[in-house]
């Protein structure tokens, strides 16, 4: 039996995302056994460091902690809102499946041209955004939370319930950003299984190299409020 090119979409794409989503169960495990061999890890003890000077300080610098929360929320709702555009306009496009599916025809590399096909690339793109803009969504929703939490007078907040929601935060947004970078090999798909699968590739390696730390940054301890007092 002749192996035809249409039969590329069986074998390269289920490659291509079982690459990718192998690499994002590798990170995982790394992030949560390793933590200081990941960005995020070392990002997180930032965070950590950051929210005990915050909340070490008077009124104007827990302000300018509001400030960057809040520009978190904002990029976090641009995100999102962006998110949720693409699946509005998606939708319509798959509503109108039967002749929105010829216009990738003529620049298609191989693979399956059949409107079937089509409307699977459609769904599995959808779904990606869809999961983007859920992740975006629960990355504002725990960025506002810190924003109360920061802003709560006295010592009736825990430090530590505050480092859990932005680091929280955090991980929703880098969630999301996972889900776009899927979403953009499965948006190569409609040029063909080709396409994806190179693309696949070369985001595993970018993203390997991007998630890796190996470089060692030495830090200042953070000094207490009291220590300044006695040294003035």
């Amino acid at each position: 039996m002749a192996f035809a090119q249409e039969d590329l979409d069986l074998v390269l794409v289920p490659i291509g995302l079982l690459l990718m989503l192998a690499y994002n169960l590798f990170f995982l495990y790394r992030y949560l056994h390793f933590p200081k061999t990941t960005v995020m890890g070392v990002e997180n003890d930032d965070k950590r460091a950051w929210v005990e000077a915050i909340l070490q300080g008077n009124v104007d610098e827990r302000a300018i902690g509001v400030n960057v929360v809040t520009s978190n929320v904002s990029a976090a709702t641009f995100f999102a809102s962006v998110c949720l555009t693409l699946c509005s306009l998606l939708g319509a496009w798959i509503a109108n499946l039967p002749s929105s599916s010829n216009i990738f025809h003529a620049v298609l590399l191989f693979g399956d041209p059949k409107p079937s096909t089509a409307a699977i690339k459609y769904l599995c793109l959808l779904l990606c955004f869809l999961v983007s803009f859920a992740c975006f969504l629960q990355s504002a929703r725990h960025h506002v939370h810190a924003s109360y939490l920061i802003t709560t007078p006295g010592s009736l907040i825990d430090p530590e319930d505050v480092k859990v929601v932005v680091i929280r935060g955090g991980e929703f947004w880098s969630l999301g950003h996972r889900s776009l970078y899927f979403a953009l090999s499965l948006l190569l798909w409609f040029f063909g299984p080709v396409p994806m699968f190179t693309s696949s590739v070369t985001l595993v390696m970018i993203l390997h190299h991007h998630d890796k730390y190996s470089i060692p940054i030495k830090r200042r301890p953070l000094r207490k409020k009291t220590q300044i007092a006695d040294r003035v």
